[in-house]
């Protein structure tokens, strides 16, 4: 060995790793246990990574970044890559290491800061396209954010946010879609859109306890879940899953609607979801002129916020934008432009300061 390859620290080479994420996990190599073997050779660093699949379908940009990541070492003359793949105990303790999921099957609330389950009393009331926006929102005010599509029956999140790409699957584990830095899961991906989930109870408690505690989801600020409507066996399972998840109920201005969703919110007396407000979709219409009408009624979210002894974060005006973007999977909480989306800003921004006590 030469004496300038001899200065080449294993410590060296390794600090230079660690900036370099696996691209589909978005975690460092180095802390993945994926770095299995350095070795050097007259200033040639050989190393040996261990992919957490084999066929890793991004195995060609690790190779991009370890070697330009090596070149920038004091020293290095050459890299040379070997690649394999873990063994079945090596994924297992990875999946382990990766997921929420404790010795006793539920969440780690250690992952997630603010478990927020958004509910209402009837379907049409436009649960989803608070969700979303929402989740853009506080994006927006710099919180890292993840969404459950917990509707199994009516999933509608992938559209809305406009992907169809599939989570990566390694063994027991899920990697969730990421798009514009929102993560997401949701039964969306795994069947056509336009095809029909008829599944009972147990299925559907399966299926969420999998999305809360085999899913990667690293550390966030904020998993919001959209809830499908009612008082059903999906709200029951987060509840019993999800220790400590807060509930926000959506409703739109008649009183109906508002009845309806009262009863959602007494359900939190019965499960272990704690309430923190109300927000009212579909509030009024404005005609352009500073005039509003109230095509739903009106006073519904006040009434139901009143009934509850819970704050009122929000009415949300009916606007076409609002309803077009999320078909088109564009929602206005992304671009923060038009009326809707000043209004869902202000809303996060209750809930945080909420949520954080102030």
């Amino acid at each position: 060995m030469s004496e300038n390859s001899a200065v080449i620290s294993k410590e060296k080479i390794i600090e230079a790793l660690k900036p370099i994420n696996d691209p589909e996990i978005g975690r460092s190599i180095v802390d993945l246990g994926m770095v299995d073997n350095i070795e050097q050779q007259d200033g040639t660093v050989i190393v040996t990574i261990k992919l957490t699949i084999e066929g890793h379908p991004l195995k060609h940009k690790l190779r991009e970044d370890i070697s330009n990541a090596l070149m920038q070492v004091e020293g290095v003359k050459g890299v040379e890559l070997n690649f394999t793949s873990m063994n079945p105990q090596e994924r297992a303790d990875l999946t382990k290491k990766m997921t929420g999921q404790t010795s006793s099957g539920l969440f780690d609330n250690a992952k997630v800061k603010h478990i927020i389950a958004i509910a209402s009393g009837k379907g049409g009331v436009g649960k989803s396209t608070v969700t979303v926006n929402l989740a853009y929102a506080l994006k927006n005010l710099g919180y890292s954010v993840g969404i459950i599509d917990a509707d199994i029956y009516g999933f509608s999140i992938p559209r809305m946010m406009g992907t169809n790409d599939l989570p990566t699957v390694i063994d027991n584990a899920m990697i969730p879609v990421t798009k514009n830095g929102i993560k997401i899961i949701s039964m969306g991906f795994f069947i056509e859109e336009n095809q029909a989930v008829i599944w009972r109870g147990p299925m559907l408690h399966k299926t969420v306890v999998q999305f809360l505690t085999q899913v990667y989801w690293d550390k966030l600020d904020y998993l919001l879940i959209d809830l499908p409507p009612g008082t059903g066996d999906v709200t029951i399972s987060v509840a019993q899953t999800a220790k400590e998840s807060q509930l926000l109920v959506v409703t739109t201005p008649q009183p109906a609607a508002a009845n309806v969703a009262q009863r959602v919110a007494e359900m939190t007396s019965k499960v272990d979801l704690k309430m923190i407000g109300v927000v009212e979709n579909m509030s009024y219409y404005s005609d352009g002129n500073g005039n509003k009408q109230y095509i739903f009624g009106k006073g519904g979210g006040v009434a139901l916020a009143k009934k509850l002894n819970q704050p009122l974060f929000g009415q949300i005006p009916l606007e076409t934008a609002l309803r077009e973007s999320g078909d088109k999977g564009k929602p206005v909480g992304l671009t923060g432009n038009g009326k809707a989306a000043i209004e869902f800003k202000h809303i996060a921004e209750k809930i945080v300061e909420r949520l954080n006590g102030n």
